[in-house]
């Protein structure tokens, strides 16, 4: 699919793939990827590796034609999972989680979301967890894209002390975390591995 010259550009107005039926959604919103998640010189990870190429899935997640897609599509890829809560660790996962919130409820089928904070909090409720109640709940773990594991196994954690039955883990991308995950017996779902972002 031809990613239309305005998506690539840095200006306000800006056209992107619309569901348009001609290509599937993950096409389409690979496309989408590619043409606003990308950005390449020399960045430090939050892994604290070094890579010469971001993939800022926020730009996509957070993107009012593209964030449908990203909860269809990721819907599609983890049919095979049962779970009726979804969300991971702020900020990434935030915004993955309510796509694929408004895409199931947008089909018939709601699901809940809710949302971890790195560290609980001291006042208030004192939860980690934010959102519907997870504990005693099928739920899957978020995140946007992943290196190392480190963010959605801190989910994973947080979800299971909250009394979570964690069904798995998915993401957009993989950028190398399926053996850490996997080595924690939890299914992974990636819908894109990095090669296919062309990076």
């Amino acid at each position: 699919m031809a990613v239309p010259q305005e998506l690539t550009q840095n200006s306000r107005t800006v056209s992107a793939p619309v569901c348009s039926g001609d290509v599937d959604d993950r096409a389409e919103l690979l496309a989408g990827i590619k043409a606003k998640g990308i950005t390449h010189g020399d960045f430090e990870l939050s892994s604290g590796a070094r890579a010469t190429s971001y993939v800022d899935l926020r730009r996509v997640t957070l993107d009012g034609r593209l964030a449908p897609l990203v909860g269809r599509v990721l819907l599609k890829a983890t049919a095979d999972l049962s779970y009726d809560a979804v969300g991971g660790l702020t900020l990434g996962a935030d915004p993955v989680a309510t796509a694929m919130l408004h895409a199931a409820a947008n089909r018939g089928t709601p699901i809940d979301a809710f949302v971890v904070r790195k560290a609980e909090k001291t006042h208030g409720l004192q939860r980690r967890v934010e959102g519907p109640d997870v504990r005693g709940r099928r739920v899957l773990a978020l995140e946007d894209t992943s290196t190392t594991g480190s963010s959605v196994l801190t989910a994973v954690d947080a979800l299971r002390e909250a009394g979570a039955e964690v069904t798995g883990v998915a993401v957009i991308v993989d950028r190398g975390a399926r053996q850490k995950v996997i080595d924690r017996g939890l299914p992974y779902i990636a819908v894109y591995e990095l090669g296919e972002l062309g990076v």
